[in-house]
């Protein structure tokens, strides 16, 4: 008899094996692995509120809830599939049946769709991957913050185009990455926010008339509020959208790094190495020390990028309501998303901690390469009053003729410049050559620069400072929001005990 009660009834036939290959092997595998022990949860307190509410008898849920504990315990190994039904939840109720019987096991369903019940485990899977990525982007902040500190005044050149452009050091560029992450944390804590919403009561897709109580399932769940609309709870899944954009942005940041770091670890650069432990060596070219970890990271960002444009094309042109396309299908490509960001977080950081620098390479460069010729200007306009563009003028005459005859820019004099002067503007400039000297020095450069975000020692202490206060709020938000979620946990489980 139980045999006969299952999901199947209005079709003949089982699935199909191509299709259970193609499309059910998967799914159910992916659900056992992602959301079977929050599923057991879904049932947990879906059971307790029909019992709050008088929905069901409390001694046909007094048979049912220890049922899904002892099923909880055992594993999703412990349900047994056979794919002539199409997911997860329909072995787990086929075996409740089995064990109860279709009067007292076929009761756990009432007020309760598979649409809502697969929306709500996969939002939890996904909140669980989110509060992991976060977690990891927090202790990355963390790391560049702390190398931003130790290189706070680790002169070398910036770059715009591929060019020296003007001086700054490795803290500057560690704490701008930093403050990137630290807006990668806001986007995936508006995605968090928007998948914390529990659709649970939704039905299939316009609730139930039943008197569920929503507010205290969704309380139950750990989640921050019900998703209000049935059609909007089990048609959307922008929350899935967002989250893979997030982290494709995330993981376009740490592309553009580890391809800054893999420059810079060439010989021609010469300012980092990677540790040992993070590159390869060549199979014949006995030299060789391969950046692979950096290389890893980058083909690991573009995986993301994939997996993003995978889960938008699967809602494209689907209709708003409750699809597989639209709905079921991007749980795949934002899953695998989250664990490709989660792997290439941990790493980057390990990454950052092994680093080493050759200091000197890195300041001599900014030496060599014309990156104190803004400042120079700078000094011009400030202790003559010519305009900013006569003063450009000027030092781009003083380079030029520097980089042909193959000197430095310490080798810029105040009489080379008073002939530049003169020449394009008819009077000298009477330079000091202390002002001068400063100019042109890289470190000095920097410690001029304190106007607001600038590179000037003690600026950036006192912004890096500022940055540790704001990475210990968001980490205070990280655990508040995972205590909220373990402690309605251990309410639930704490309720539906014998």
């Amino acid at each position: 008899m139980t045999e006969a009660v299952n999901l199947r009834e209005r079709v003949k036939e089982p699935p199909s094996p191509l299709l259970v290959e193609s499309y059910y092997r998967g799914s159910v595998a992916r659900a056992q692995h992602y959301v079977f022990a929050h599923e057991m949860w879904v049932h947990l307190a879906h059971g307790l509120m029909l019992k709050r509410q008088g929905i069901i008898a409390r001694d046909a849920m007094a048979q049912i809830l220890p049922e899904i504990i002892a099923m909880a315990d055992a594993g999703p190994d412990a349900v047994p599939v056979d794919y002539r039904q199409e997911d997860l939840y329909s072995y787990v109720e086929k075996l409740i049946i089995q064990k109860l019987g279709p009067d007292i096991g076929g009761r756990l369903h009432t007020g309760r769709s598979r649409n809502d019940l697969n929306a709500t485990t996969w939002r939890m899977a996904l909140r669980t991957e989110l509060l992991a990525v976060l977690g990891l982007l927090a202790d990355l902040r963390q790391t560049m913050l702390a190398l931003a500190e130790e290189h706070i005044g680790t002169v070398m050149p910036g770059y715009t185009h591929g060019q020296h452009a003007q001086p700054i050091t490795f803290g500057y560029w560690l704490a701008s990455a930093a403050d990137a992450l630290a807006r990668d944390h806001q986007r995936l804590m508006g995605a968090l926010t928007h998948c914390d919403l529990c659709p649970l009561g939704a039905g299939a897709l316009s609730t139930t008339a039943f008197p569920l109580d929503r507010a205290w399932v969704s309380d139950a769940l750990g989640f921050a509020a019900p998703l209000e609309l049935a059609y909007d709870a089990v048609s959307s899944r922008d929350d899935a959208l967002e989250a893979a954009s997030a982290m494709a942005v995330m993981m376009t940041l740490l592309s553009r790094l580890a391809t800054d770091l893999q420059n810079w670890g060439s010989w021609e650069y010469g300012f980092v190495e990677l540790a040992d432990r993070h590159s390869a060596v060549s199979s014949i070219m006995p030299q060789k020390k391969n950046p692979v970890a950096l290389e890893h990271l980058k083909a690991a960002a573009a995986m993301v990028q994939g997996a993003h444009h995978a889960a938008m094309a699967c809602t494209k042109n689907t209709a708003f309501a409750d699809v597989n396309d639209a709905v079921t299908a991007v749980n795949e490509p934002v899953l695998d998303a989250a664990l490709r960001s989660r792997r290439i977080l941990a790493l980057f950081q390990e990454v950052m901690q092994g680093l080493s620098l050759n200091k000197d390479r890195m300041e001599n460069a900014a030496r060599e390469g014309f990156g104190s010729a803004t400042e120079l200007a700078d000094v011009i306009v400030r202790e003559t009053g010519l305009s900013f563009r006569m003063a450009h003028n000027i030092v781009a005459i003083l380079v030029r003729d520097a980089l042909a005859e193959g000197r430095t820019a310490e080798s810029i004099s105040s009489a080379a410049l008073d002939a530049a002067a003169q020449t394009l503007f008819g009077k000298a400039l009477h330079i000091p050559a202390a002002k001068l000297r400063a100019a042109l020095d890289p470190a000095e450069n920097l410690r001029g620069r304190n106007v607001q975000g600038g590179p000037a020692p003690t600026a950036m202490a006192a912004l890096i400072a500022r940055r540790r206060d704001s990475l210990a709020q968001d980490r205070a938000t990280i655990t508040v929001i995972n205590q909220r979620i373990a402690d309605a946990r251990a309410r639930c489980w704490a309720e539906a005990q014998p």
